[in-house]
């Protein structure tokens, strides 16, 4: 495992990043060309300068001196015009493929199951969706095609060099190997760096994300001096990790900088002697070797600073890989297709744990039947919104059986199973949108008409009508413009819209005000008409009208029956909880 770390570059990975140039070959061969033709053009205008100067201007002839010139310009048109088309194509390349995992990416943890989201950071996944994305578009449009380019003009530079004059092309191949060797210990602890870094921005956007999120409990709590300073501390190593990366530029560049200067140096000083005083090398000769030189040691810088944009799409190529690799998704083996449920539903002897040896629901069981209103009451924890997640499979159970009209949920289609159960949350949740879009959720098959129609029947539509614009106000991000009554409502209606067989509330039961909590009895009234409704009751309206009231205590069912029924046991659950927090309900 510690030699894999430290391997430089990861070619199992490489190649499952290069199964997404499949549906784009064509591009990636043009690119290929152009980079061949950069490499091939830049390291003939050497070859042809030489040639002017040994057969023109030293023995001081125009004829034939226009070719030369000609030539040098068309190979610098062909140059340039292949670096325009490399520069296009590779960048499209690296955003196509980029579009396709970014898109496959996103599928995938849409799949995810609940339990992912409970124990993931949403600012990481964000960086995955985003940062690391574009870190890999960067490896086609900056890095590998520029390292291609590199090399290959490297070793067509040596070759020129070689046949042009062996004796210069020795001081030049003599110094090679010490930036090579350079290079590939600038590369090993770039990639430690690049790693390091990767780390600490996936630690800010999540640190920054959050943060942002709850701001408002952050001042309510004056928390504002505290996080401060926590957010000083992780941009502070955000800076170091960095700093490391610069750090090893600043000992490599100028290294291979002076390599470069002293093998210059040396050319010109042997290949000097040698014009002047044994002519065993031209003038010509001399140039293109002084010409050639940086273009030989300036692809080793450039291939080492391309490597770090590799290494860093590499990185982030790893760490989206690792998400799609993720086996989290909910289990959709079923293949049973559902149109409408009658609505009848059973829990039997069901057991479930959030965390491994924790169960939250001890082998519950109980019946619902269609059309009937079932209330679930419980103090905090019993585990009344869990049955809400277990109904809709967002969690999978430990054990037991969960059953709709006599057909065990696990055997019906995810889709089709969750179109016919709509659930009202007491946290609502609304995007940054049209009131409009947020209901229908922009199922093309609901229109403005339906949802106008249904506002009506719940009793909704006045109140919708008096803000600005209507049904097409922005409600902005997660709904800050609408009160929570208020953003309740929207969710009845969008429950409402939905025309589910069975319907989930989770009454909201803080900061509404009375108008709210009226039009929200009234529209509760109208959603849970003729449907199966479980309900996780906080109001006292609620509870009584329930066709059976369930009473859990710590995972376990304690007492079953109607409003009536329960208040007539002497010192039971639901009567010790009726009177502690019904009762003064009812009273005011």
């Amino acid at each position: 495992m510690t030699k894999k770390k430290e391997n430089v570059f990861d070619t199992k990975l490489f190649k499952r990043l290069l199964f997404y140039i499949k549906p784009y070959r064509w591009v990636f061969v043009l690119s290929l060309l152009t980079v061949i033709g950069l490499a091939v053009f830049g390291a003939l205008r050497p070859k042809v300068l030489q040639l002017a100067i040994d057969e023109n201007i030293t023995s001081q002839q125009l004829e034939g001196f226009l070719p030369y010139i000609i030539t040098m310009l068309v190979l610098l048109i062909l140059e340039v015009s292949c670096n325009l088309l490399f520069i296009y194509y590779a960048g499209w390349l690296g955003q196509s493929v980029v579009r396709d995992v970014r898109v496959k990416l996103f599928k995938h943890i849409l799949n995810f199951k609940m339990k992912y989201y409970d124990n993931s950071s949403v600012g990481v996944l964000i960086t995955r969706a985003v940062t690391d994305m574009e870190r890999i578009a960067d490896i086609f449009g900056q890095g590998l095609f520029m390292i291609f380019s590199d090399i290959l003009k490297m070793l067509f530079v040596g070759v020129m060099m070689a046949m042009m004059n062996w004796r210069l092309s020795i001081i030049v191949f003599c110094t090679l190997p010490f930036v090579l060797i350079a290079t590939k210990i600038f590369q090993k602890y770039m990639k430690k760096a690049f790693e390091e870094v990767r780390n600490e921005v996936s630690n800010l956007n999540s640190f920054v994300q959050e943060r942002v999120t709850g701001m408002k409990i952050l001042q309510l709590f004056a928390r504002e001096d505290i996080e401060y300073k926590n957010f000083k501390l992780i941009n502070e190593r955000h800076k170091k990790g960095w700093l490391k990366t610069v750090w090893y530029n600043s000992i490599f560049f100028p290294i291979a900088e002076l390599l470069s200067s002293l093998t210059l140096g040396l050319v010109v000083w042997f290949g000097g002697l040698n014009v002047v005083l044994q002519q065993t090398t031209s003038l010509g000769d001399l140039t293109a070797f002084i010409m050639m030189i940086p273009m030989m040691f300036r692809p080793l810088n450039q291939i080492a600073n391309k490597f770090n944009t590799l290494q860093m799409g590499m990185v982030a190529a790893d760490r989206v890989f690792k998400v799609l690799d993720t086996t989290s998704n909910i289990d959709d083996s079923g293949d049973i297709v559902v149109s409408h449920f009658k609505g009848d539903i059973a829990f039997k002897e069901v057991h479930f744990s959030y965390v491994e040896n924790e169960e939250v629901l001890k082998g519950i069981s109980f019946d619902v039947k269609a059309g009937d209103m079932v209330a679930i009451v419980g103090a905090t924890g019993a585990g009344k919104s869990t049955i809400i997640n277990l109904l809709n499979r967002f969690y999978k159970i430990n054990s037991g059986d969960i059953l709709i009209d006599g057909t065990n949920i696990k055997n019906v289609t995810l889709n089709s199973l969750r179109k016919q159960v709509a659930v009202v949350l007491q946290d609502v949740f609304l995007f940054a949108n049209t009131i409009l879009s947020n209901i229908t959720l922009n199922d093309p098959s609901i229109t403005e008409k339906d949802v106008v129609q249904a506002a009506k029947q719940i009793g909704i539509h006045d109140f919708i009508m008096s803000l600005p614009n209507g049904y097409h106000y922005n409600v902005k991000e997660r709904g800050v413009m609408l009160s929570s009554g208020q953003r309740q409502l929207i969710s009845f209606l969008r429950a409402y819209v939905a025309n589910p067989s069975i319907l989930i509330l989770d009454e909201a039961t803080s900061s509404v005000d009375s108008y709210s909590e009226q039009l929200m009895q009234e529209a509760t009234d109208k959603v849970t008409e003729g449907r199966t409704s479980i309900v996780i009751a906080h109001r006292l309206a609620t509870v009584k009208k329930a066709n059976n009231i369930i009473v859990l205590d710590a995972g376990e069912i304690v007492e079953q029956g109607t409003h009536d029924e329960l208040l007539k046991k002497q010192d039971g659950y639901y009567r010790n909880l009726y009177e502690v927090q019904f009762l003064q309900e009812e009273v005011a």
